[in-house]
């Protein structure tokens, strides 16, 4: 079977994250075009995707460009988060199977268009929620389909971390409500998708309260977020950029009737409880899970969720974090922003909204 040909969108601070895991999956796809406006920036990761695979990318600064020229089964789209809708439509009118970091878009609007397009043409959208396929979570997510929580009552999702002043300046579009969002957007996303891929159920209604407390950007640098799912659960979220002096910790719990578990670590990568009522099998599994770090808060969840996103592009089947499954937690935190700004709770289903809805004044503590 032929290698499925990728094309990578944006050569910043993540890309390197794609340019080890298109590596990695050597076996089943290759990396045939980087691209990126900073040309350098883009030969760079062409020089790193062929040191580790022996194959040389074409470079290109125009992704629109190779798109006309080249033969591409998927692109992926690694740009700052304002650009993602637009190019992943772009590239969806040309046939092309899309796999876009988070968030999935800014706006309720474009994410559903996102994924009504890529319906009309055929092709596959993925998002890159890679936590979802660390071991411990996986391990988690195995035991809550098997019953072994009983009846779920809470989860939490806690996201305490430090960005300074120059991580802001070093990417002026970080903390812009045109470009990113603020903290929950941002830093927090990949743990409140795994909260609410935990809770067993749509969400129902979302209350939040945000603030902008100590970083000069535009949008929030630390929000709390109160979630009622539809089959009862709350699960709740705290989330900072501004905990001293560094990053604290990236803990997800999850709370039932007969079964505890608590994964923290760097990345959401170390079991620190797991508690159930029954004894089975996946308990000596657990056991054996070695909680070292990742190098960094990315994890390495990108390797596997290429893997299962270059299956389920071969097999026509949904992969494991698809377009609908992304939608959520941009969602979510779309809704909490909606009920910062009203101070009114939000329904989930009737959510129209976008970051361009926000403005500095919403989230400035004075």
């Amino acid at each position: 079977m032929e290698k499925l040909r990728f094309m990578l969108i944006g050569c910043g601070r993540i890309s390197k994250n794609h340019i080890t895991a298109t590596a990695e999956n050597k076996d089943t796809c290759v990396l045939a075009a980087v691209c990126d406006p900073v040309r350098e920036r883009a030969e760079q990761k062409a020089a790193d995707y062929e040191a580790l695979t022996g194959s040389r990318p074409a470079v290109y600064e125009d992704y629109r460009q190779a798109l006309e020229e080249l033969e591409i089964d998927c692109c992926t789209v690694a740009t700052e988060s304002g650009y993602h809708a637009a190019i992943a439509l772009d590239c969806i009118a040309h046939g092309k199977n899309v796999l876009i970091e988070k968030p999935i878009a800014l706006s309720t609007a474009d994410a559903e268009e996102i994924l009504a397009r890529a319906k009309e043409k055929g092709v596959t959208v993925g998002v890159c929620h890679q936590n979802r396929f660390n071991p411990p979570v996986r391990q988690m997510r195995r035991a809550l389909e098997s019953g072994r929580f009983g009846k779920l009552i809470n989860g939490t999702a806690r996201i305490l971390w430090n960005r300074t002043m120059p991580y802001y300046h070093q990417a002026p579009w970080r903390g812009t409500w045109e470009l990113d969002g603020g903290t929950l957007m941002n830093q927090c996303i990949h743990g409140i998708d795994l909260l609410q891929w935990s809770m067993g159920g749509e969400p129902d209604t979302v209350m939040a309260m945000t603030g902008n407390f100590i970083r000069n950007i535009e949008a929030e640098d630390f929000g709390a977020i109160l979630i009622r799912f539809k089959n009862g659960t709350i699960g709740i979220v705290e989330g900072t950029a501004c905990v001293y002096p560094k990053n604290l910790e990236e803990t997800l719990s999850v709370f039932g009737e007969t079964g505890t578990v608590v994964i923290g670590g760097v990345a959401v990568n170390r079991m620190q409880t797991w508690q159930f009522a029954d004894e089975a099998p996946q308990d000596a599994e657990v056991a054996q899970l070695v909680g070292a770090d990742p190098k960094d808060v990315y994890g390495s969840g990108h390797t596997p969720l290429y893997a299962d996103y270059i299956d389920a592009v071969r097999t026509g089947r949904a992969p494991l974090v698809s377009g609908e499954e992304g939608i959520k937690g941009m969602k979510l935190v779309l809704a909490a922003y909606k009920s910062q700004k009203t101070g009114l709770p939000v329904k989930y289903d009737d959510l129209s909204f976008s970051t361009l809805d926000m403005c500095s004044d919403d989230v400035k503590v004075r």
